[in-house]
């Protein structure tokens, strides 16, 4: 007998971790799979990090932590929206989570009612849809175009709104599609919620140093949208921080301090040894991570050379993060090697069985057109994997 809430019974599994599920499995069997569905840097955290780390446990930092951070890691976070974002927070402001998910899903629980509309512009990132679902809200997706690289218009933006709108929800860069929107971008998103005063923003910006076009805005930077914007950040991509679990919000204060109130209730504060290596972490200049940067730059242009020699994938030049999102839809309504591809789940399941890489369906992130393929991989593994792609399709 299945007692299990109708909560969890109707709940997604995360599409990114049952496919990196999937690939361990078939790795257990023996077979060689390449795994670009994870969006996980293949780089080593840091040694600077690793020792500010090392020298807290020295220190003897094992006690609770304040459920909102440390006050020298809440100065430090302060420091960096001021100097990388032009932001000014106060103390009150911030919240550090455990991870940006958390972040996210502490937003959610104290600012949804039942029936709330939160938008999202397609594709979104994965876990966006049903942490609003878990907190009695509705996703609205706003369908964008791989033409328009992936970015909703102010136009999209009004038609999506209705009385029960509340919030908007975005990344820049975007998880999975690379998309970066420009601040005349966001200056004609801001524009249309003038005329909606009750809309919120959460502007997830965790890829933020992992941008190709050069500089990079957020919406709280517009004085009119400071007091309305929810700004998530963390150090899981750019430092290569990934387990660390580590996540931030600056926000208003009314906010934030409903998001320390139900933080203490579930998890309370974030380990401390990672709270300490995050301090060191923050502190130093971006340019000490641009070695990451400009790697995953040459595997973009890589990944993206050889796709175009496969025919029936059709992307775009993503901006920035370290995702490709390219548009598969050819291959829908035909059979390959006995399989049926009718949708993009189908084509990601082939590539794992067939081809031995794993990628996502774009399904998962609000595009059933596209699949999501992770270039935080060697070189030498994109060519691998795009090689076994090519041939398997051949």
């Amino acid at each position: 007998m299945n007692q299990l809430s109708d909560r969890i019974n109707n709940l997604a599994t995360s599409a990114t971790l049952a496919m990196a599920a999937k690939a361990r499995e078939l790795r257990a069997e023996g077979k060689d799979i390449i795994g670009l569905s994870l969006g996980e840097p293949d780089f080593d955290t840091p040694d600077f990090i690793k020792e500010a780390a090392i020298e807290a446990v020295n220190q003897n930092y094992n006690s609770y932590t304040p459920v909102d951070g440390y006050v020298d890691l809440k100065n430090a976070i302060i420091t960096k929206f001021k100097r990388d974002n032009n932001l000014t927070y106060t103390l009150p402001q911030i919240v550090v989570s455990t991870g940006a998910k958390q972040a996210l899903y502490n937003i959610a629980s104290v600012m949804l009612n039942e029936g709330d509309e939160v938008i999202l512009p397609c594709p979104y990132w994965v876990s966006y849809s049903d942490i609003i679902k878990l907190n009695d809200g509705v996703p609205v997706e706003v369908k964008t175009s791989i033409e328009n690289d992936f970015k909703m218009t102010a136009a999209q933006l009004e038609a999506a709104i209705t009385p029960k709108t509340k919030m908007i929800w975005y990344s820049s860069p975007c998880n999975p599609s690379g998309s970066v929107y420009s601040k005349e971008e966001l200056r004609a998103l801001a524009d249309v919620l003038q005329k909606h005063p009750n809309i919120y923003v959460v502007s997830d910006e965790i890829y933020e140093h992992i941008n190709f076009k050069g500089g990079h805005f957020s919406m709280a930077e517009f004085d009119d949208m400071y007091d309305r914007t929810v700004t998530i950040n963390g150090v899981s991509k750019a430092f290569a921080m990934t387990g660390w679990r580590i996540g931030y919000i600056g926000a208003p204060d009314w906010i934030a301090r409903a998001c320390n109130k139900i933080q203490g209730q579930v998890t309370s504060g974030a380990n401390c040894i990672a709270q300490r290596a995050v301090i060191t972490a923050l502190e130093a200049p971006a340019s000490c991570v641009k070695y990451m940067v400009d790697e995953f730059k040459v595997r973009r242009k890589l990944i993206l050379d050889l796709l175009g020699e496969i025919e029936g994938f059709k992307s775009n030049e993503p901006e920035g993060a370290f995702y490709v999102f390219p548009n598969i839809s050819a291959y829908f309504g035909k059979t390959i090697k006995g399989k049926e591809i009718n949708n993009a789940s189908d084509f990601s399941l082939f590539l794992l069985e067939e081809a031995l890489v794993a990628t996502v369906t774009g399904e998962a992130f609000g595009n059933p057109d596209c699949i999501r393929i992770s270039y935080a991989a060697s070189q030498d593994e994109i060519k691998e994997a795009i090689k076994r792609i090519k041939t398997a399709l051949s």
